[in-house]
């Protein structure tokens, strides 16, 4: 995967057991067989480390609107952001694969008018969201991923 501009070469994947376990899958099969976990859409964000600069892999359940990927930033449920979406706040460029396909995209935190109706879109994929949300006083960011450079 190309690495977004000004990344180090070098990739670390996300340090949680499962999610790993999944990235080596979804790298390994180049998307065919990990594209989905337990039967939800999954994507693979690569982000820049918004201290340390480098490059971090994550595996995130996926919706999409039009030509858009929306990532929910649920963290679970727990009272803080996950490092994923703070790393896109302070550097928005990523990279993204969904199956084989590799692209480079912009990311930004849905507005509020706009979030109401991709919230739907996301609980309908994974409902776990609506309890997440309610687990948390944190306003749970919706993040919408605008690709670039697509051939």
């Amino acid at each position: 995967m190309s690495e977004p501009t000004g990344m180090n070469q070098q990739v670390s994947d996300s340090p949680t057991g499962w999610v790993a376990a999944h990235i080596r899958a979804y790298v390994a099969s180049d998307g065919a067989d990990g594209h989905l976990y337990q039967g939800w859409p999954t994507l693979l964000l690569t982000t820049r480390g918004r201290r340390s600069g480098q490059a971090r892999r994550t595996a995130l359940i996926y919706g999409r609107d039009g030509d858009r990927f929306l990532l929910v930033a649920s963290n679970a449920g727990a009272d803080r952001h996950p490092a994923w979406y703070l790393n896109l706040v302070a550097h928005p460029e990523a990279d993204v694969q969904v199956g084989s396909d590799r692209f480079p995209a912009v990311a930004r935190t849905a507005a509020p008018d706009e979030r109401r109706r991709l919230w739907t879109t996301m609980t309908e994929i994974f409902p776990l969201y609506d309890d997440y949300r309610k687990k948390t006083s944190r306003d749970i960011p919706l993040v919408v991923l605008e690709p670039r450079d697509r051939p």
